[in-house]
C-alpha cells in the first residue's frame, strides 16, 4: 500500500554545523568533506545520498566519533557524552565491514547487545525473534555467520544494530549485499524503526532508498548537493 503523508515536525536529535574533512595523500589533499551542515530529527529515515567516493563513509565515520573533522562542530540535543561513549541504545552502527564474530550464532549475534548490558528478558527475547522472522533469519538462527550468505549475514548486523531500539542508527550501505527483494525488507525494516522513534542515516547509492527516506542529503565530491524532502512514494505502508 502506498500513501503520502504531510511533512511533520521532529524534535531535532543531531545538528551538524560546517563539517569539513581533508586527507593526505602524498603531495595531495583530498577534500573528503567540505562545509557540511544539516539536522537529524527524531523518527525520521534520512538517506544520504551519493555515488562512491562522494563523502557518505567519512561523514558517517565523524558523527559516530571514529574520526575528529577538522573543521566544525556535531552536537546531540541532550548535550550528552560523545559518540563513542554512548550505549549501543543511543548509538548503533551497521558497518560495511558487519563485524559479526564468528563463534556465536544469528541469534546469539542479534542478542549479543542485549547482554552486555545484562540478562534476555522475555520481552526482549520476543523482540529478538521478531526481527529474525521480518528480516527472513529465523530459520537460520542456529547458524554461526560462516555458513550463511553474506546478504543474510547484513541483516544480522541490521537487527543486531537495532535489537535495543537506539536513538539514532548510522548505516553504511545497508542494501550492499541484498537482492531487490530483500533490499525492500530492508528499507521497509528502517521505516518501522523510524516510526518507533529511531533516527535513521542512511548512506547509500541505491536509488529506491529515496523511496523510503522522509529527507534526501544529496552527496557529491564531499558537498552537500541537495537537502529535500523525498518526493514520491515515502510513506509505504511496512
Amino acid at each position: 500500500m502506498t500513501t503520502r503523508t504531510k511533512a511533520v515536525d521532529r524534535v531535532v536529535l543531531l545538528e551538524a554545523r560546517g563539517l569539513s574533512k581533508t586527507y593526505r595523500r602524498g603531495p595531495e589533499e583530498v577534500h573528503a568533506l567540505r562545509r557540511i551542515t544539516f539536522e537529524l530529527r527524531r523518527g525520521e529515515v534520512v538517506a544520504l545520498f551519493g555515488p562512491s567516493g562522494s563523502g557518505k563513509s567519512t561523514l558517517l565515520n565523524l558523527l559516530c566519533g571514529g574520526e575528529q573533522p577538522d573543521e566544525g562542530e556535531i552536537l546531540w540535543s541532550d548535550h550528552g557524552p560523545p559518540p563513542l561513549d554512548r550505549p549501543w541504545a543511543e548509538l548503533a552502527i551497521l558497518p560495511q565491514t558487519l563485524g559479526l564474530i564468528e563463534e556465536l550464532s544469528v541469534r546469539e549475534n542479534v542478542e549479543l547487545p542485549i547482554r552486555l548490558r545484562g540478562e534476555v528478558s522475555e520481552k526482549e527475547r520476543s523482540r529478538v525473534e521478531g526481527l529474525l522472522s521480518f528480516l527472513g533469519l529465523a530459520g537460520l538462527a542456529e547458524r554461526p555467520p560462516a555458513e550463511i550468505s553474506i546478504g543474510e549475514q547484513q541483516r544480522t548486523a541490521l537487527a543486531r544494530a537495532l535489537v535495543l531500539r537506539p536513538r539514532l542508527l548510522l548505516a553504511d550501505e545497508p542494501t550492499g549485499h541484498q537482492d531487490e527483494g530483500w533490499g525492500r525488507t530492508v528499507f521497509r525494516t528502517l521505516r518501522v524503526a523510524a516510526g518507533g522513534g529511531i533516527t535513521c542515516l542512511i548512506a547509500t547509492h541505491n536509488r529506491e532508498a529515496l523511496q523510503y527516506a522522509h529527507r534526501v542529503l544529496g552527496i557529491r565530491d564531499g558537498h552537500l548537493t541537495d537537502v529535500r524532502t523525498a518526493g514520491g512514494p515515502t510513506a509505504l505502508t511496512p
